[in-house]
């Protein structure tokens, strides 16, 4: 969307291609700063070493925001096998190395179907979720014991895109809640080894894509461009 379609009534839902590096919650602040809005919500929490399409909430558009998280969501996710880390991202610390078995396309594209459909998934130690009041990741960074914890969701295709040795690149359609992180680790123990995501891009959300998500500079420049009264 354009800044300028940014009312005080309905508020404004903008598509923002987050940069590796950045929190969703950096980039709310971010925009927040920029605009002077002072509600800004995000719909979608994306991890800070992945990139792609995150959907910022303005003003009365925040009251959107579990709508907009219950739309498909389309991923590119590089796996690297091998090697799994605590993290399950490449932030992590290695903690188990596996010899990678001589994969052809044949071999990955059987175990793939196993996991669509309504699977149960195992949240990762690092992760948002919370316990009695604790978010997972805290408890983990603090050397504590991390409760197993699972939850039901969809994926509705999984597609290899490329294969080149040590390395797997698969392009996923999810539901809401989606461990991308976790259905890696899974696919690469099906295969005999172990893994984790080296690179993910959130391509989609609905019908907000990559292609027209705004970098935050883009942003920036088009709200300058914007005058004051629209805001």
């Amino acid at each position: 969307m354009r800044i300028s379609q940014y009312s005080s009534r309905d508020g404004a839902i903008v598509a923002i291609n987050k940069p590796a590096g950045w929190t969703s919650f950096d980039v709310v602040n971010k925009i927040r700063r920029l605009t002077g809005i002072k509600k800004v919500g995000h719909a979608g929490t994306l991890d800070p070493f992945a990139t792609g399409v995150l959907l910022i909430c303005l003003g009365p558009a925040t009251k959107k925001s579990s709508q907009l998280m219950d739309l498909p969501k389309e991923y590119l996710a590089e796996v690297a096998l091998g090697q799994e880390t605590d993290t399950l991202d490449p932030e992590g610390k290695v903690i188990t190395e596996k010899a990678v078995p001589e994969l052809s396309e044949e071999a990955v594209n059987a175990v793939l179907p196993s996991f669509l459909g309504e699977i149960e998934q195992e949240i990762p130690s690092y992760s948002a979720a919370r316990v009695k009041g604790k978010r997972l990741y805290q408890l983990a960074r603090q050397g504590k014991e991390v409760p197993r914890l699972f939850k039901k969701v969809r994926i509705d295709a999984i597609e290899l895109v490329e294969l080149d040795k040590q390395t797997l690149t698969l392009r996923v359609e999810c539901g809401r809640g989606t461990y991308i992180r976790t259905l890696a680790r899974d696919i690469a123990r099906q295969l005999g080894t172990v893994g984790y995501v080296r690179k993910l891009v959130r391509t989609r959300v609905g019908e907000y894509t990559l292609e027209t998500a705004l970098t935050i500079e883009e942003f920036e420049r088009q709200l300058k461009r914007t005058t004051s009264t629209t805001l």
